[in-house]
């Protein structure tokens, strides 16, 4: 069976790299095949992010302009909206999102869509590889039919894998080049090219003897992180009642050497993967007639948390003699987590959304998100802008909400400022003085 020149292609690093979805998995990606000496192709339907890519801007906080301005000076990559130019790759990784639908179940168009998109122009010789997070089985269901309808065969003619990405933005310890990648094949040869292409740019390669291994491990990855979070949430409602501080718990629980990983609280999940992965697992088992009780569960609490949060900022304003409704409530954080500018799933929106529809004159902060973009999941919410941190500003608010711990944030300026802070990550664990104005929620 031969690759049709292309082991010897991506041995000489003569093989051109395309990816398609230049977002926080794409365009890191792109970085570490072109660190590694490779030529790149990204692939995007947004005009707006080619144009500013182009111009050597970047979009994404932990990727600078500089970068990005040296990645094209050098004619190394290459942004481009055209997909009939899909054809120029050696190697296509496709990096596109899998959302949710109304009804929670997996929206593959936007994998779909690209696949028909590499078929118009699939060749002997070409690599796909799907990173996509999605539920086991869809790069051989969704995926391989669309390729092979060109008349072309997998594992023969062209060669497909399942590498699952693995990116967390704002974690200044792990890049894309330096974290394990999973790639399990179609076939044999698939899995050896799949394999030999991220060597050459990724720190170690872990072969696994099928997609279905490969994309089933990711999901659990993020499972894992999703069940356990709704566990210290759960924790975190019953220890407020019992007076019990669940951060201080924690602390001590991870003393402990062995047996023991700490995960913490917060006011929702937000995210591209941790609040949607484990619902593939759901959707895929009501398919296959079983019930998936503990994800369910874990997803049900973790999706009650905005809610709890809002109940608790009800409680805390009575206790000043207010109601919701007509006081000014400024949410500081409106990305989904620490020193990042994803707003993705982000549980901010629904703390505004909840806290609009109660009546509150709405404020907030985030130096990462200059403007609340626009979320399809809130449409209603109204256009704003991030506000300035001033002492005044700080006193006009009659509460303080702490969604998202930013690194840029002066806890105790925050806390010296402001009438009442209400924080749901334990951002102010070292202020000193003003801890009268806070609670936890």
């Amino acid at each position: 069976m031969t690759s049709h020149g292309l082991s010897e292609k991506i041995a000489n690093k003569q093989a051109k790299i395309g990816v398609i979805g230049l977002g926080y998995v794409g365009l890191p990606l792109i970085r570490a095949f072109v660190r590694a000496g490779f030529k790149t192709m990204g692939f995007d339907v947004d005009q707006t992010k080619i144009d500013k890519l182009k111009a050597g801007q970047s979009y994404i906080k932990h990727i600078d302009n500089g970068a990005i301005a040296t990645l094209i000076k050098q004619g190394q990559f290459e942004p481009t909206a055209d997909m009939e130019r899909l054809g120029e790759a050696d190697c296509v990784i496709i990096c596109v999102p899998t959302p949710l639908n109304e009804s929670r179940d997996p929206d593959l168009s936007y994998i779909e869509g690209t696949a028909q998109s590499i078929a118009r122009t699939l060749r002997k010789g070409q690599l796909v590889v799907l990173e996509s997070t999605t539920h086991p089985t869809t790069t051989r269901e969704n995926v391989l039919p669309v390729l092979n309808a060109t008349g072309l065969k997998a594992g023969v003619d062209y060669f497909l894998a399942f590498s699952p990405e693995r990116e967390d933005p704002g974690n200044p310890n792990f890049e894309a080049s330096s974290i394990p990648k999973l790639v399990g094949g179609h076939d044999s040869l698939s899995a050896d090219l799949a394999c030999e292409m991220y060597g050459h740019a990724i720190v170690k390669v872990v072969r696994v003897s099928s997609m279905e291994i490969a994309e089933a491990a990711k999901i659990l990855e993020n499972t894992y992180r999703a069940v356990n979070i709704a566990m210290v949430n759960e924790l975190k409602m019953l220890y407020d009642k019992m007076g019990i501080d669940v951060w201080e718990v924690i602390d001590a629980a991870k003393t402990k050497p062995f047996g023991f990983q700490a995960f913490y609280p917060g006011p929702g999940l937000g995210g591209h993967c941790i609040p949607i992965d484990p619902f593939y697992l759901t959707w895929l088992a009501r398919k296959h007639g079983e019930q998936t009780r503990f994800i369910e569960l874990a997803g049900e609490i973790n999706t009650h948390m905005p809610h709890y949060v809002i109940a608790r900022v009800a409680e805390f304003l009575n206790d000043v003699s207010k109601p919701i409704k007509g006081s000014k409530i400024l949410i500081l954080g409106a990305a989904y987590k620490k020193d990042v500018d994803d707003p993705r799933e982000s549980p901010s929106f629904e703390l505004m959304k909840l806290l609009l529809n109660r009546g509150a004159i709405l404020s907030y902060n985030d130096p990462h998100v200059p403007v609340l973009p626009k979320m399809r999941h809130y449409p209603n919410l109204p256009p704003m802008q991030s506000q300035e941190l001033t002492p005044e500003f700080l006193a006009s608010q009659d509460c303080t909400v702490i969604s998202t711990d930013h690194s840029a944030y002066d806890q105790s300026f925050v806390v010296q400022h402001s009438r009442l802070v209400i924080d749901t990550r334990n951002a102010t664990k070292q202020v000193t003085l003003g801890r009268e104005k806070i609670r936890k929620a």
